[in-house]
């Protein structure tokens, strides 16, 4: 199983997006000129100034109020919709989404909550269905988080302004995420609300003394492999915002860095550099990869696998949802987390 398990793009069966944190795509447009012509405000109030959104593949000029959203990768979507504005047309993402609807569930309830119509879904990824964006008639394309090859946004950036992200594919916070949708959808105002909400239901969801225990959050892309998240990617951030702490060997892990991953692929020989790690979080392609890991001795010998003190959720949709920081996902992971970790902690030996 690689980093990239939950996610649609950069895949060969279903796989994803990892986060880090980098400079924040540069937003041309000043607040004094957004001032000057009114402002932007929640809901789409005051007057859009023009935008010019530098980033890793090229500049989207976004002149007017955008109203047809399309989104890649991950994460886009939802922040849209929690400003307001759902898109007229989403990235599929079968891993997670419900069976019934196609949708993940935490979009499909938000937008037929409020009696919105569903997004038309797409193909993505390297089968990036064109036709079907062009379709839409959309007047700007968001993927900040998203696998967007220089080619892609050269076919994409003729059809509407498109925004990739600033550095690398799959590499972004989750707070210049929102940063960067609100910048281009001329909402700069309800974004940092949206963030600063997203802080304060972290802070309302910490467990007092989870902060005594140190977890790693782990993968792998097959036998003999072991690759660690760094501690800012987004699920590893989603965990440290419950309170526990990342174990410290984390920061010891780069010569073994996997670019664009936001993660060391530091193979199962290195397995006991995990020893310290009261908590170990992964999560599994199938239950045959399950099989397979847990079958390894090295994989068995890391002391919280050993103890059972190990988080591997096998709902796709819960991770998924607990893979991607954003205004739907958070609310809809941090109920299902604790129990899962209490029940983790519950296995942890007594210093």
């Amino acid at each position: 199983m690689s980093p990239a398990a939950p996610r649609l793009t950069r895949r060969s069966w279903l796989a994803g997006a990892l986060v880090a944190p980098v400079v924040a795509l540069a937003a041309c447009s000043t607040e004094e000129e957004r001032s000057a012509s009114g402002g932007s405000d929640a809901g789409g109030s005051g007057e859009f100034a023009p935008v010019s959104l530098e980033h890793a593949l090229g500049t989207a000029e976004i002149p007017e109020k955008p109203q047809r959203i399309v989104t890649l990768g991950q994460g886009s979507a939802e922040t849209a919709i929690a400003l307001g504005i759902v898109p007229v047309g989403i990235e599929e993402y079968a891993w997670g989404a419900d069976p019934e609807t196609g949708y993940l569930p935490w979009i499909h309830d938000a937008v037929t909550g409020t009696g919105g119509d569903l997004p038309e879904q797409f193909t993505g990824g390297t089968e990036l269905d064109v036709e079907a964006i062009l379709a839409l008639e959309p007047d700007v394309i968001l993927a900040p988080w998203s696998g967007l090859t220089q080619e892609q946004f050269d076919i994409l950036t003729d059809i509407a302004p498109t925004v990739a992200y600033a550095e690398q594919p799959w590499v972004i916070t989750w707070e210049e995420q929102i940063t960067t949708i609100g910048a281009a959808l001329g909402e700069d105002t309800a974004a940092a609300g949206l963030i600063d909400e997203i802080h304060a239901t972290f802070e309302e969801s910490a467990q007092s003394g989870y902060s005594d225990y140190t977890f790693s959050f782990i993968y792998n892309s097959g036998p003999g492999t072991l690759g660690v998240f760094y501690q800012d990617e987004q699920r590893v951030a989603m965990v440290r915002a419950l309170g526990l702490t990342v174990d410290p060997v984390n920061q010891e892990l780069g010569e073994w860095d996997v670019p664009g991953t936001d993660s060391a692929m530091i193979g199962l020989e290195n397995a006991d550099k995990l020893a310290d790690s009261d908590l170990i979080f992964t999560f599994y392609s199938d239950e045959a990869n399950r099989a397979e890991t847990e079958d390894q001795d090295l994989y068995a010998s890391i002391p919280a696998v050993a103890h059972g003190a190990i988080v591997a959720p096998t709902d796709q949709a819960f991770v998924t949802g607990s893979s991607i920081i954003n205004p739907l996902t958070v609310p809809w992971a941090l109920e299902r987390y604790i129990p899962l970790i209490d029940e983790a902690i519950a296995k942890v030996p007594a210093a």
